[in-house]
C-alpha cells in the first residue's frame, strides 16, 4: 500500500490499544494510512482474539500497510480480576478463529517490542502530555493497569476515545453489556472514574454508520494483494454480523472521533459501570454525581453517519 498523501495542518499523536480483530484491522490500516495521524504506536490486548494473537495479527496488519515501522507492545492476556481469559462465542463466529476472518495474512518478520504495553502507555503519556491521545478499541485493562501502576497518571491531561458500551441501545453479548466492556467491568470502572478525559464511542453510534459490500468491493476491485486481502477479511466479517450486505463501522468510528469530532455529538455525563448482578457491563450515568459540575467523562449520543463513511472510504481508497 502506497501511504495516501495530502496536506494537514497538524498531525494528532494517537496510540492505539487494540484486541485486533477484523474491526481493528480496519482502524489500523485508516491510522496508519492517514495523513493526519502520527501513529506513535500500539499496544495489545485481548478480546477478539487472546493478547498474543492479536499482537501478531497488529504486526501482520501494519505490513499490510507498509507501517512496519509503528511499534507494537504486548499488554495483559485476561481482566484484572481474573485469571484467564474466555473469548465471547460471538467474537469467534464474527472475526473467525484467527481474528482476521479466517485470511491467512502474510507473516510479518517484526517481532513485539520487549516493553510492556503499560510501560509504553506510560512513556507515551509522560513524553507528550496533551497532545497525546490513547484510542482504546478493546477491554480498558492495559489503561487501567497504568492506572493501577502510577496513580500519579490520573492528572495527565491528554485524551482517551474509547470505542466500547451501549448507553441508549441494547448490549451485543448482554441486553446491556457491548463486548469490550463486558470483558473487563472493574477495568472500565476504573478508568472512567479515575478523572481521566474520556469520550465513550459506544453502539449508540457505532451502529448508524455502516459499510457495504459495494465499498469491500471497491477496494478488491484496485486488484493490489493488500487491498484484496482486507476485502477478503471485511467479507467474512459483513457475512457474519448483519448478513444484508452491509455491517457496523465500530472501531474505526473511534479513531474517527479523535481527529473529527465534529462528526459527532458529544455530551457531558459523568459515567460508570454496573460490575454485579445481570446488569455487570453496563455503561451508567452515575447518578450519585448528578448535581457535580465538568465531568471529565463524555458520550457521544448521535453521529452524522454519511461523514464517518465517507472519510473511511476516502483514506482507504486512496491509500489502498
Amino acid at each position: 500500500m502506497n501511504v495516501y498523501m495530502a496536506e494537514t495542518k497538524k498531525m494528532r499523536k494517537i496510540i492505539l490499544d487494540v484486541d485486533t480483530g477484523i474491526d481493528d484491522s480496519l482502524a489500523l490500516v485508516y491510522a496508519a494510512l492517514n495523513p493526519g495521524i502520527e501513529l506513535l504506536g500500539v499496544t495489545c490486548t485481548y478480546g477478539n482474539v487472546e493478547t498474543i494473537v492479536g499482537a501478531q495479527n497488529t504486526l501482520d496488519v501494519l505490513a499490510l500497510a507498509g507501517r512496519s515501522d509503528v511499534p507494537v507492545c504486548i499488554g495483559d492476556s485476561h481482566a484484572i480480576n481474573q485469571k484467564i481469559f474466555h473469548r465471547h462465542e460471538v467474537s469467534t463466529r464474527i472475526h473467525g478463529k484467527n481474528g482476521v476472518g479466517q485470511v491467512c495474512l502474510p507473516t510479518s518478520p517484526v517481532k513485539p517490542k520487549k516493553e510492556s504495553a503499560m510501560d509504553f502507555l506510560i512513556y507515551g503519556m509522560y513524553t507528550y502530555q496533551e497532545d497525546l491521545t490513547i484510542v482504546t478499541t478493546g477491554p480498558l485493562t492495559n489503561l487501567a493497569k497504568v492506572i493501577l501502576k502510577d496513580p500519579s497518571l490520573k492528572e495527565w491531561k491528554g485524551k482517551v476515545i474509547m470505542m466500547g458500551g451501549a448507553l441508549t441501545v441494547r448490549g451485543n453479548v448482554s441486553h446491556f453489556a457491548e463486548a469490550n466492556i463486558s470483558q473487563d467491568p472493574e477495568a472500565a470502572r476504573l478508568v472512567l472514574e479515575s478523572g481521566l478525559d474520556v469520550t465513550m464511542v459506544g453502539l449508540d453510534v457505532t451502529m448508524r454508520s455502516r459499510l457495504t459490500q459495494k465499498d469491500v468491493d471497491g477496494w478488491r476491485q484496485k486488484q493490489s494483494q493488500n487491498g484484496r486481502l482486507l476485502a477478503d477479511m471485511l467479507t467474512y466479517y459483513i457475512q457474519n454480523t448483519l448478513g444484508t450486505g452491509e455491517t457496523y463501522i465500530h472501531d474505526p468510528s473511534a479513531i474517527i472521533c479523535a481527529i473529527h469530532p465534529d462528526f459527532f455529538t458529544i455530551l457531558p455525563f459523568f459515567l460508570t459501570v454496573e460490575t454485579d448482578g445481570e446488569d455487570r457491563g453496563r455503561i451508567i450515568v452515575d447518578h450519585t454525581r448528578f448535581r457535580d459540575r465538568n465531568p471529565s467523562t463524555r458520550i457521544c449520543l448521535d453521529v452524522e453517519s454519511e461523514k464517518v463513511e465517507r472519510e473511511l472510504w476516502k483514506v482507504m481508497h486512496i491509500g489502498l
